[in-house]
């Protein structure tokens, strides 16, 4: 097989040229070895020879370089290529000594713990931040949550978002429900669409009762009674303050105030529940949620605002409006009952809504009606 033109095999290369001229003249200073070069071609090729171990410093003042023979240069690669292997089997077998410590003498303490205490009560501002961070490690198959409160500052943000990236990172399907009032808070927006991009699944809903976080199917978080001042207030899974740092009770909102507007972190206590069956009620109270909620426009594509419906979706969305059935509509505009159900299909997709009805939300709150 001929070699092409631009072809360039190992003899020569630049880093070759300059190995051979350093094997002539050893005494000389690494230099241009022919015409041609300039200062950046050569300092290539000397680095190419020393990321080989073909050309190493002296010791002298000077700051010479020393050429290294081949086969040197390959035991010395061997050989640290030895104590690297070594090390990882060292480093691997203390952390099998330290996994079989944990399994054997800590595992069953925790696990008595838990089958003692299906409902446990954590206090403390501290401990619950622990708590969320634990939990967003642990998290491998689905972390579910509503928010019906969201501490808007941009550290409580950062924090918040770095936990539910470790969830994500683990594989851990992630659906949250947030008020829709949330989103008119610029930054609560931003974060939203950060955590979208990271592949989380984010609805919104016009009232959420309370906030609860949910684990995998095993573990559930909610608020204590009587630790919150308002539904309303209640922190967002992450949004506790950091360790060390006391929490701000804060005022309690007015009846009918912007959840967005809350104040910050106020949970005095949360309550753990292992208890399956009352993890699965939880989980079936998230489900409802979810349901109810739908996925926001500002969320489908970025910053991007679903463009207002033109021609025959337009007259679609605004006779699904008014309460026409499919066959109505069909009549009105002289189409196919088929024809109708396609527009309305993608109407709602385009507007972001689960339903009909949700579609007509999204539309009145955009203005496209």
């Amino acid at each position: 097989m001929e070699r092409t033109e631009h072809a360039q095999t190992p003899a020569d290369s630049d880093a070759v040229r300059l190995y051979a001229r350093l094997l002539t003249d050893p005494a000389r200073p690494p230099g241009a070895p022919g015409p041609g070069w300039d200062g950046p071609r050569l300092a290539a090729a000397t680095a190419e020879l020393r990321a080989l171990g073909l050309l190493q410093p002296t010791a002298a003042a000077t700051g010479g370089h020393a050429t290294v023979s081949v086969d040197t240069a390959v035991r010395q690669l061997l050989l640290d290529a030895d104590q690297q292997i070594g090390a990882l089997f060292d480093a691997v077998r203390r952390t099998r000594d330290t996994v079989e410590r944990l399994h054997d003498g800590y595992l069953p303490v925790q696990e008595r713990h838990r089958a003692e205490h299906p409902l446990e009560l954590v206090r403390g501002a501290d401990r619950i931040a622990a708590l969320l961070e634990d939990a967003a490690r642990g998290a491998r198959t689905e972390a579910l949550s509503l928010r019906p409160g969201q501490d808007a500052s941009e550290p409580a943000l950062a924090g918040k978002l770095a936990r539910e990236r470790l969830a994500l990172a683990h594989g851990a399907a992630m659906r949250t429900v947030y008020p829709a009032a949330a989103l008119r808070r610029p930054t609560v927006l931003a974060h939203l669409r950060e955590l979208t991009a990271a592949g989380a699944q984010i609805r919104v809903a016009h009232t959420l009762p309370l906030w609860l976080i949910g684990i995998d199917a095993r573990v559930a978080i909610l608020p204590a009674p009587g630790s919150v001042h308002a539904p309303g207030s209640v922190p967002a899974a992450g949004s506790v303050h950091a360790p060390g740092s006391a929490p701000d009770p804060g005022p309690a909102p007015a009846a009918g105030a912007d959840p967005a507007e809350a104040p910050g972190p106020q949970a005095a206590a949360a309550v753990v529940v292992r208890e399956p069956a009352l993890v699965a009620m939880i989980r079936e109270l998230f489900e409802y949620f979810w349901a109810g909620a739908w996925t926001p426009p500002e969320l489908l594509a970025g910053s991007r605002t679903p463009a207002a419906p033109e021609g025959r979706h337009h007259e679609v969305l605004r006779l699904l409006a008014a309460g026409l059935t499919d066959a109505a509509i069909s009549r009105k505009l002289e189409v196919s009952e088929r024809t109708v159900r396609r527009l309305v299909a993608e109407l709602i997709a385009d507007l972001g809504a689960e339903s009909r009805f949700q579609a007509g939300v999204h539309a009145a709150r955009l203005g496209r009606l």
